[in-house]
This record gives structure tokens, C-alpha cells and sequence, in this order.
């Protein structure tokens, strides 16, 4: 898995009625060091109800197929968590519970 924020939404009126009714984020890879973007985007499906600004883990390839909002649909990468906290090297890098964005 791999550590994201929520930058963003991606809307599509016409798609594969095997994906309607999925909400689309755009996710910016992160360095869990400095909590960074990394200028590195990916647009991914939301399995868990993700916001704006949120970190998040997600899923790609065949394993962004596994969650139940993703199952037997076209998916290449999938949300399939919410983070609330992330510890490195002993030291809190991140909390959202402290409104961490």
C-alpha cells in the first residue's frame, strides 16, 4: 500500500455502468518523513469515504480490485483506508486527530 493525500475529485458523467455511482479522488503520493507531496499523482477509487486533504492508504493493480466497492470492476487503484496516525523512528509524524493536514 501506498501513503497518499486527497488533493482532489475527478467527476466522469459517462462511464462503465459497472463503475457508476464510485466517487473518483486525486490522490498526491507523500513523504511520510516530512508529510510532503511528492509531485507524484494517481487517480483512485474511494472504497472508504475519503475527503479532501485526507491521508489516506491506497491499493494498486490487481489488489485495488479487492475491496467491496471495487470487486469485478476496472480498477487500477483503489482508497482502502483513512490514516490516523502515523509514527517513524519513535517520533508522531502525523495525527488527525491533532488536525494534522
Amino acid at each position: 500500500m501506498v501513503l497518499a493525500k486527497v488533493v482532489g475529485t475527478v467527476v466522469s458523467t459517462n462511464k462503465e455502468p459497472k463503475i457508476e455511482g464510485i466517487k473518483f479522488l486525486i490522490l498526491e503520493k507523500i513523504d511520510p518523513k516530512t508529510m510532503k507531496g511528492l509531485k507524484d499523482y494517481v487517480v483512485a477509487m474511494d472504497s472508504v469515504g475519503a475527503g479532501q486533504g485526507e491521508i489516506v492508504f491506497y491499493a494498486s493493480g490487481s489488489s485495488s480490485r479487492m475491496t467491496r466497492v471495487t470487486e469485478g470492476k476496472p480498477s487500477d487503484a483503489a482508497i482502502t483506508a483513512i490514516v490516523d496516525n502515523i509514527e517513524l523512528d519513535g517520533s508522531l509524524v502525523y495525527s488527525k486527530e491533532r488536525g494534522d493536514m
